[in-house]
């Protein structure tokens, strides 16, 4: 695989931050792996595995993930489709481990808040 350093850019409150990240070529045309090994769409920020989540969550087509993804083009979101198909096993090992981090933080921060504003008198 070849690495290389490729500017991504991140929009954040108006301001566009600029990113220096390595990113791998895959045999997918437009899919790049980060230097954790995620899948990434090339020339955006997004990862392959928030593109196909909407597609299995709300059973969207890829004309429709297009349409709610505009800044990935239809090339992008069948090249992100086909890595998906091809590693399904592991995508989705990956998207369950995400699922169950979200139910740890959901019963932990909720606490933590509550605590901190007990803490601080404004929460009985």
């Amino acid at each position: 695989m070849l690495a290389r350093n490729i500017p991504t850019s991140i929009e954040t409150e108006g301001l566009v931050e600029v990113l220096a990240m390595t990113l791998n070529a895959t045999e997918y045309k437009y899919i790049q792996l980060d230097e954790a090994g995620t899948a990434i769409i090339a020339s955006s920020s997004m990862k392959v595995v928030e593109l196909i989540t909407s597609h299995l969550a709300y059973g969207w087509s890829p004309e429709e993930l297009h349409f709610q993804y505009p800044h990935i083009s239809l090339s992008q979101v069948y090249s992100a489709l086909a890595y998906y198909w091809d590693h399904q096993q592991a995508m989705d090992a990956d998207m369950q481990q995400r699922l169950e981090r979200v139910a740890v933080l959901k019963e932990e921060v909720p606490a933590a808040i509550t605590a901190k504003l007990q803490s601080q008198g404004l929460l009985s």
